[in-house]
């Protein structure tokens, strides 16, 4: 039976908390009749009923790791046949990630994404570009179904040249970009390069996806185009874009409370931190039917902010910290595990240890995977072609594992 979805700003704290409790509890208990890991982890905490939100502090927390060990199904909590959409990433280890939509599902997160464009002044009035890298091929298409929800004209995501795109921003009189911080610092120095003024386009606003401001790149890309730049916040793997989005005033995101119940926690002990503290995110969705998540440490570090918006919506704000609670690097929303991009460099160069080096760098406008890698006897060979041969293999090798482009340096060992 289809729910009947309801966007409009909370009026009252009591109801909104009510909501959630009675949306939480029948999540729990789908959860406990038809996924047996949710079913064994709630029995063995003890935890006989949820009469306040606070209860859920009893319960174990879920991480990346569960979603690997119970793939493909064994986390969905309807049958396949209600399922109409499966998405999967790249994850985080030897398996893919994987997470499923039925309809209701599908209606709940479009309306998510549109009121995400409405709270960035997005109307039926306008055309909206979605440019995102092949890693969140997922967001491009939610992003795509929210524009058309809102009645809005889409240029759905395609792979174009920063020159093409600049063409399509200009010609077809585009007026939002939904893009990832490093695309859109890319497009900006090569419109400046070809002298192309801002007034020239369209452009009105910019949503950013897939990372947290470095605190500079939101105000510079205001200033150079003379637009608003909003920033949403998501999850690559599961489950989707516009888990909270900012507002007008520019002031922290609003998390989507009547979908996603959130938490902050210390990232050691697992207990929650005061309000205005930072710690670790914790979600757990309230409405989703087929994949529910319940107490799901993202590894994104945030804080609560704890006065009213000017805008008027009593919506929980957050402000979303560029550092990380665990080893994952997060590259245009994709989340890399560098012990896990160590051992397959390992496996790729069948080598028993290798000295390598990782980190974040930016080509032609996406943000790829920089290894430098030592130079030592068991890599060396006197056959240059084979040794390129060999980094070329596992550069391929590695970035098909990813979903992020990786590049190999090969760097002298240090005497």
């Amino acid at each position: 039976m289809s729910e009947q979805i309801n966007m409009t700003a909370d009026m009252n704290g009591t109801d909104k908390a009510q909501r959630q409790l009675e949306r939480l509890q029948a999540t729990l208990n789908r959860a406990c009749k038809n996924v047996p890991f949710h079913r064994n982890r709630i029995q063995e905490a003890g935890l006989s009923d949820i009469t306040e939100l606070k209860d859920i502090e009893n319960l174990p927390f879920m991480d990346r790791t569960h979603l690997a060990t119970h793939y493909p199904y064994g986390l969905f909590a309807v049958p396949l046949r209600d399922i109409v959409r499966i998405h999967t990433a790249p994850g985080s280890g030897a398996s893919p990630s994987i997470s499923g939509y039925t309809k209701t599902d599908l209606v709940i997160w479009k309306k998510m994404v549109a009121k995400a464009y409405a709270a960035a002044n997005v109307t039926d009035r306008d055309i909206i570009l979605v440019h995102l890298p092949p890693g969140l091929a997922n967001w491009a298409r939610d992003y795509k179904d929210g524009g058309e929800a809102l009645g809005a004209g889409v240029i759905p995501n395609a792979p174009l040249s920063v020159a093409k795109t600049l063409m399509v921003l200009r010609d077809y009189k585009v007026t939002t970009l939904v893009t990832t911080p490093a695309f859109a610092r890319h497009l900006t120095a090569h419109m400046f390069e070809r002298e192309c003024h801002p007034n020239e386009l369209n452009l009105k606003q910019i949503i950013l996806v897939g990372e947290p401001d470095d605190g500079r790149t939101i105000s510079e890309l205001g200033e150079s185009l003379h637009v608003d730049v909003r920033l949403n916040y998501g999850l690559s793997e599961i489950p989707g874009p516009a888990i909270a989005h900012e507002c007008r005033y520019h002031d922290g995101l609003h998390m989507n409370d009547d979908y996603i119940l959130s938490e902050i926690i210390d990232p050691a002990s697992g207990r929650p931190v005061p309000t205005g503290e930072k710690g670790e995110l914790v979600l757990t969705t309230l409405s989703t039917r087929a994949f529910p998540l319940i107490r799901f440490r993202t590894g994104d570090m945030a804080k609560f902010l704890p006065q009213a918006c000017p805008c008027g919506e009593t919506s929980t704000r957050i402000q979303w910290l560029a550092e990380q609670a665990d080893n994952y690097m997060l590259i245009s929303g994709i989340r890399v595990s560098q012990a896990q991009i160590r051992e397959n460099l390992k496996r790729a160069l069948q080598l028993p240890a290798i000295s390598c080096t990782i980190k974040k760098a930016c080509r032609s406008g996406a943000d790829i995977l920089l290894i430098s890698l030592t130079m030592d006897d068991d890599l060396f060979s006197d056959e240059i072609k084979n040794l390129q041969q060999l980094i070329a293999y596992a550069e391929e090798t590695l970035t098909e594992q990813n979903g992020i482009k990786v590049e190999i340096r090969l760097t002298q060992q240090r005497v």
